[in-house]
């Protein structure tokens, strides 16, 4: 799928490695929050460095092993990515100015530029990814939802605020990221695959780990709260959790399904990322 893929597997190995330190040190003294983090929002950063570790793990993992024609590796790895850009977004436009606040940065740049870097070495030369019709529309319909749910509910939020001039203190950033980045990712993933367009059908599963990761680290925020003397709250828990479930069956559905027609047959190059054709489904 990426060509220049050692170039990606470095920098997914590069991520994964920054990602590691920052996380675990959040998870081995979350003080390192405090004064920076509203209290009431330390479990949630507890829970986001819980997701960052494994994400980081997974990313390692994959660039380590997603090599050659394992396309579907690549593309959960570019979820994973989009994950940390997000994650470390919120710390970084939130001024979360601690001691691990470059290394939020360089996380937050990194992921970014590799997902800028992703989408200008895909192949071109790629044969049509296919999918059976019900689940096409089913991954398509569950990645549109989101835009359909969030755009009115924060546009509404933020109505409020541009009427009054009034600057909240925290969680901004969410405005920020999801209006100008996620929402208009799930759009136009959605809509493509809705048109069965080759880019769409092989990159919406990524919107999907994407999704599952954001909101699994929400659902793990109620269950760690008493570790905080906080109460967690049944009803915000069960949504989380299966908005996250549904992610996760959308993306594992799509990704088992989906299939290359390999038509023919390419030269075979790593660092290219050429394969031969028949390997890529």
């Amino acid at each position: 799928m990426l060509t220049h893929l050692t170039l990606h597997r470095s920098l997914w190995a590069i991520t994964g490695v920054l990602t590691l330190v920052a996380a675990a040190a959040g998870l081995w003294r979350p003080a390192v929050y405090g004064g920076v983090v509203g209290e009431e929002l330390i479990p949630g950063a507890f829970s986001q460095d819980l997701l960052s570790v494994a994400a980081a793990l997974g990313l390692l993992y994959l660039a380590i092993t997603a090599h050659g024609g394992r396309v579907k590796r690549q593309i959960v790895a570019l979820g994973l990515l989009g994950f940390l850009f997000y994650a470390y977004g919120i710390y970084v436009i939130e001024r979360a100015y601690n001691e691990l606040y470059l290394a939020y940065m360089a996380v937050f740049t990194l992921a970014l530029w590799a997902l800028v870097c992703a989408g200008a070495h895909l192949r071109r030369d790629l044969p049509q990814p296919s999918l059976p019709k019900a689940v096409r529309l089913v991954s398509a319909s569950g990645a549109m939802l989101q835009p359909l749910v969030f755009y009115p509910l924060w546009i509404g939020m933020l109505l409020p605020l541009m009427r009054t001039g009034e600057q909240i203190d925290s969680l901004y950033s969410i405005f920020i990221l999801d209006l100008c980045f996620i929402m208009p990712a799930f759009l136009i993933l959605a809509v493509l695959s809705y048109r069965s367009h080759g880019i769409g059908l092989l990159l919406l599963p990524a919107i999907h780990v994407l999704g599952f990761t954001l909101i699994f680290s929400l659902a793990v925020g109620e269950l760690v709260k008493p570790l905080f003397d906080a109460v967690p709250n049944p009803s915000a828990f069960w949504t989380d959790l299966g908005l996250s479930m549904l992610f996760l069956v959308l993306g594992t559905l799509h990704l088992t399904t989906m299939r290359i027609n390999a038509t023919r047959t390419v030269p075979v190059s790593e660092d290219s990322g050429a394969v031969e054709a028949d390997t890529w489904a």
